[in-house]
Order: structure tokens, then C-alpha cells, then sequence
């Protein structure tokens, strides 16, 4: 099971906002991505998460899973996730 976590050099605001302090890097998240972002902040499965943004969103199973691997794809290449 793939587990996220958020690096603690990584400052989030309520709005969806992504500071990165050890670069100063800056970044901000559509409303879905802030909604996937806050569920990896409470320690969510990646399962739970899917069931979460299923349950909110209109959005067909089959096509989250290939929209949320890109979205942690993109996540970790910026080094706002950690995954293990």
C-alpha cells in the first residue's frame, strides 16, 4: 500500500496555497487538488481518499484513479509529497 505524507518543509494555507520553505518555491492547488491535498494531511489511505473524493465530486472510479496517480505524480516530482 502506497503511504503519502506531507514533507514538514511544506506550508499549506487554508486556501490552498503551497510554500515550500527550504526553496521558497510557491504553489497553488484547484479546488479538487486542495480537497486530495487536505485528505493526505490527515493521514487518509490512498483507498480512503478515493472513497472521499468519489463521494464529493461527480467523478467516475476509473478515471480518478488515472487522474490521481498523475496529480501524486506531479506532487513528488515538486517534492510536495513523500510517498513510501
Amino acid at each position: 500500500m502506497l503511504n503519502i505524507s506531507i514533507p514538514k518543509n511544506l506550508a499549506v494555507s487554508d486556501s490552498g496555497f503551497l510554500f515550500l520553505t527550504s526553496t521558497g518555491e510557491t504553489f497553488t492547488l484547484n479546488e479538487i487538488g486542495h480537497f486530495i491535498f487536505k485528505q493526505f494531511q490527515q493521514n487518509g489511505t490512498l483507498e480512503d481518499v478515493k472513497k472521499k473524493v468519489v463521494q464529493e465530486y461527480d467523478v467516475d472510479p476509473a478515471s480518478l484513479e488515472k487522474d490521481l496517480d498523475d496529480f501524486i505524480g506531479q506532487l513528488k516530482a515538486y517534492n510536495l509529497v513523500e510517498t513510501k
